[in-house]
This record gives C-alpha cells, structure tokens and sequence, in this order.
C-alpha cells in the first residue's frame, strides 16, 4: 500500500467532504453538517452556503437568485 492511499489523498478522508461557506468561511463536513448549495454557481463561485446563512438569505442563492437545495 502507498503512502498516497494512507494520507491526505485517500478517499475516505475527511478533506474530500469539507466545504466551506461562502458567507462566514465555516468549515462544514458533508454528511454531518447541514450543507445547501446553488445548483447552478456550485461550479462557478462554490457556492455552498450553512443553514444560518441560507435562512438570512431566504433560500436564494445570492449570486443568481435561485433557489437553494440541501448537499446529500
């Protein structure tokens, strides 16, 4: 087994399901943190967004205005 298995570049490592949010910079983790992101300036802008900040900005992405839907 390498040493790129064990470290930083496995895939179970929690480096591959952290995001941070576009708002506050808080480190949220997929899957235990409640994430939302705008499915069309995730790509673009990595726009993920905390559940505090999806309440102050009602639901809508701020860069487009659509509507934010939950990370699964």
């Amino acid at each position: 087994m390498s040493l790129r298995t064990k470290g930083i570049d496995a895939y179970g490592h929690m480096g591959w399901f952290t995001v941070h949010c576009r708002i506050c910079n808080r480190s949220l983790r997929i899957g235990i943190d409640v994430v939302y992101k705008c499915p069309k300036c995730e790509k673009k802008y990595n726009a993920y967004f905390c559940e505090a900040d999806k309440r102050t900005l009602k639901g809508k992405c701020p860069y487009c205005g659509s509507d934010l839907v939950p990370v699964i």
